[in-house]
């Protein structure tokens, strides 16, 4: 329970920080450590998601600086992308307190494994940038609203989503797609975030000894990211991909 957390746990909650930090800079899927550790600890559910929110925001926010100081991600060419999330984030949030998410949990899994096949067998993907299938706009307009909307509503696989439509779609390398993505991530997780602070389901002080270790780690995964480059980024985000349908159907079927 709340009242249990000792100073072993607020260690365990800033290693688990750390480690989610550092992964979900590189590919996203952080809260696939994050989460469990924060049920695991006896936290309702309700305040687990809060306190993810938070302390995620913290790690988005320290990798998309980190990818936009080394100027790999033009912020000016995501302000449209920004505020699209923003507005689709916002209607999901409000749409899951009317609605149970239960019926998207079963289709998820099968798109990401559509992403996870692409990508494997476009073998080039992401290694250079590629031709933009769609104007900038277009795109985002459409999954700024598509996918800020998921975000709010279920959330799951999101920055796995944004990489893969930015890689397919835009033709960005896998650096920038990462980069925007965090960008994006963010966005949508400050949206959350409010809504899960409007309703009291935040713990603060686990949520901050997390953001700590999520600054700490986003950084470092970040600036390795950027270091060593798209064939580096690539098979992790295979990985994570790969991970996080593992997870999807143990949570829905298991």
């Amino acid at each position: 329970m709340l009242e249990d957390l000792t100073v072993i746990s607020f260690m365990i909650l800033f290693a688990t920080g750390l480690c989610a930090g550092f992964v979900d800079a590189i590919a996203g899927g952080g809260g696939l450590i994050a989460l469990p550790v924060l049920l695991a600890l006896g936290l309702p559910p309700a305040t687990a998601l809060g306190t993810n929110k938070l302390q995620g925001s913290f790690g988005t926010l320290s990798s998309a600086a980190n990818f936009i100081s080394k100027g790999l991600v033009d912020i000016r060419q995501c302000l449209a992308g920004m505020g699209f999330t923003l507005c689709g984030a916002v209607l999901g949030a409000v749409t899951i307190q009317r609605m149970d998410p239960g019926f998207i949990r079963h289709l998820i899994p099968v798109l990401l494994l559509v992403v996870f096949f692409y990508t494997l067998f476009s073998r080039t993907l992401g290694l250079k940038p590629g031709r933009p299938k769609m104007g900038r706009n277009l795109f985002f307009i459409l999954f700024g609203l598509g996918l800020g909307f998921y975000d709010g509503f279920f959330g799951p696989g999101t920055g796995s989503f944004w990489t893969g439509a930015l890689l397919i779609f835009l033709g960005l390398d896998m650096t920038g797609a990462v980069g925007t993505t965090r960008v994006m991530n963010f966005v949508s997780n400050i949206v959350a975030l409010s809504v899960f602070i409007i309703g009291g389901s935040v713990l603060w002080s686990a949520g901050l000894v997390m953001a700590a270790g999520q600054v700490i780690g986003a950084r470092a995964g970040s600036s390795l990211a950027i270091k060593r480059g798209a064939g580096f980024i690539r098979p992790f985000f295979l990985t994570v991909v790969f991970l996080t349908i593992v997870r999807l159907i143990y949570v829905n079927y298991g």
